[in-house]
Order: C-alpha cells, then structure tokens, then sequence
C-alpha cells in the first residue's frame, strides 16, 4: 500500500502531515521575529543577468478612492492601481506589499496629483527605490444632456492618473482620457449626394464610432481638471456619442454628423488645435482609431504636440482603443 501524506490511505492508515486551520491562533511578536524573510537571504545572488529592472511592482489591485469634480463634489470610485519601482542591480528583490501598504495609507485622501507624489515619496523611502510610478485608472460619471429634448443620462469616460517620481527628484504628471464620438466619412458623403443627384439613388454614407485618447502632462503648477477635458475634446470633435435620445434628438445627431464630417486626420488635427491652445498642458499626444464601417479594418493617427524631449508620436496600441 503506498503511503499517502496528506490524506488517509485506504487501509485506514492516518497521514503523517496534519491538514488543519488553527482560527484561535494568534502570533505574537516573538513569533513574528523568528518567521523567514526572503529579503534577510544571505549569500543568494541574483539569479539570471545582474542588471538593474527599470520597473517591478504590482499591477491591478483595487479599492475604492475619492474624487473631487470640477463642481466641488466628491465621488468614491471603484479604481485600479499600478504601482512599480526600479531595482538596482544588487538588489534581489522587492517587498511588494509594501507598496499596497504605502497605498492604503493614504486612501481617505482625495485622489490629486499632490496626493500620488505623497504615495510616490512613501514608495521611495520603504522600498528604498530611486524612480516610482503609479497609475490610478478609473471609470469616471458625467451626466451629459441630449441635443433637443433635454433628456439626460450618464457617459463613462476612462480615465487614468499617473505619476513619476524620477530619480533626479522631478516629478511629472499625467492623465489619460478617452473620448468617443462619432466619424461620419466626409468621402461617402459626397459620393452619397452623387447617387442622389445623378441618378435619384437613396445611399446612406458610411459613419462609425471613434475614439481619441489623450495622454497629457500638466504644465508646472496648473491643473486641468477631467471636465476641462472632456470639454475640449467635445469643442474640437463636436460629435460625441448619445446617452440618452428620443427621434427628435438622433434626428438632430444625424444633422450634427453632417456638419461635422471628419476623416481620422481631420479628428487629430482637430484635437491638436484645442489642446495645444490650452496653457495648463504642457506636452501631449493624441491617437485616434475610427472603426470603419466599410472596412473590415481600423483607420488611425496619432499627434502630438512637439516638445524637445517630450511625447513622440510612437503609439501602436490601437487594438485598446476599440469601443
């Protein structure tokens, strides 16, 4: 018969290892002295190439933190953090509860850029680190009203706060936004008018819904808040997306998109005007992706503003942007 170690065996033999939770214990300090730490490891080196890692950490643990609007209002949302440091080449490794840690300590704080540099000093002194980033991504709620009838409904925006703290003590901040709106082709339109007046046809130009996602960093000592935002987006685009709408009101986005038809370089262009105006934003870059309906593929661009040794316009990530 074999011997099984952690359940009985069939001759009715006990395993030798005991399969219990203990809820009535309680460590003591002592107890807690003496468990192992696997950054106390003697004599271990680093395993694989000693290097230096740029960015270790965790990515995607949630909680709930507060937010103020523009309006003075604050809102508690469900937010999901990225918080990585560098490593140095003699380090082994990191105590990535430590991050968490740092983390909830602040976590009855409104969520500002003030407020993750705080978070970003903490990562450097416990994890004793030279660059920290963090990353807050949240779904933000803007009541929005329809075109005619005065109907309202809630648009979700996704929204991220970065911050890093480099190892030459500056520290930059960022926000990403997306805004979706829609592309009517200004090509098929024409094309469409066309058919109507060569030979009577009815067509319907071909239109699709789009997203811009502007990554922005805050000019030294401005803020912009998410409403500035979004308002500069809906200034240059024109053609958000509805939330709620009876006839009269997509009767009117249908003649919204006609007067704003816009090919995807159109959108960036658009976009470039309005934020490059706007003196609270230091450096930006904008990818836009229109989800053709006549194609069975994408067509996209990507600005930005220009700054020496700022954002290059080097984004491939548009399978992200779907929507």
């Amino acid at each position: 018969m074999k011997q099984m170690y952690l359940h009985r065996s069939n001759c009715g033999k006990e395993p030798p290892i005991k399969r219990t939770y203990d809820r009535k214990f309680k460590p003591t300090a002592a107890y807690r002295a003496s468990m192992p730490d696997m950054m106390e490891v003697a004599n271990e080196t680093v395993k694989g190439v000693h290097v230096p890692i740029q960015q270790v950490g965790i990515h995607n643990f949630k909680l709930p933190l507060k937010y103020r609007t523009k309006a003075g209002k604050t809102l508690t949302l469900e937010t999901s953090v990225t918080g990585t440091v560098s490593l140095e080449a003699d380090l082994k490794g990191i105590n990535m509860s430590r991050i968490m840690r740092t983390f909830y300590e602040h976590r009855e704080g409104v969520t500002t850029g003030e407020w993750m540099g705080k978070i970003l000093k903490g990562y450097l002194r416990k994890v004793v680190t030279k660059d920290a980033r963090l990353k807050i991504s949240f779904s933000y709620p803007m009541l929005r009203p329809s075109l005619r009838t005065g109907l309202e409904g809630y648009q979700f925006y996704h929204v991220a706060f970065e911050g890093v703290m480099t190892r030459d003590g500056r520290y930059r901040r960022f926000i990403h936004f997306d805004f979706v709106y829609s592309s009517a082709c200004p090509c098929s339109a024409e094309l469409t008018e066309h058919a109507r007046d060569k030979r009577g046809a009815y067509g319907v130009p071909h239109s699709q819904r789009s997203k811009a996602r502007i990554t922005l960093e805050e000019a030294e000592g401005k803020k912009i808040w998410i409403e500035d935002v979004h308002a500069l987006c809906l200034k240059a685009l024109q053609t958000e997306t509805q939330v709620m709408v009876k006839r009269e009101d997509e009767q009117a986005f249908a003649e919204l998109n006609g007067a704003y038809l816009k090919f995807v370089e159109d959108a960036a262009r658009l976009l470039f005007l309005e934020f490059n105006k706007d003196k609270r934003i230091a450096d930006f870059r904008i990818a836009c992706s229109h989800l053709e309906s006549l194609h069975s593929h994408d067509a996209v661009s990507v600005i930005c503003k220009g700054v020496p040794g700022g954002f290059i316009a080097d984004y491939m990530d548009f399978g992200t942007l779907l929507c």
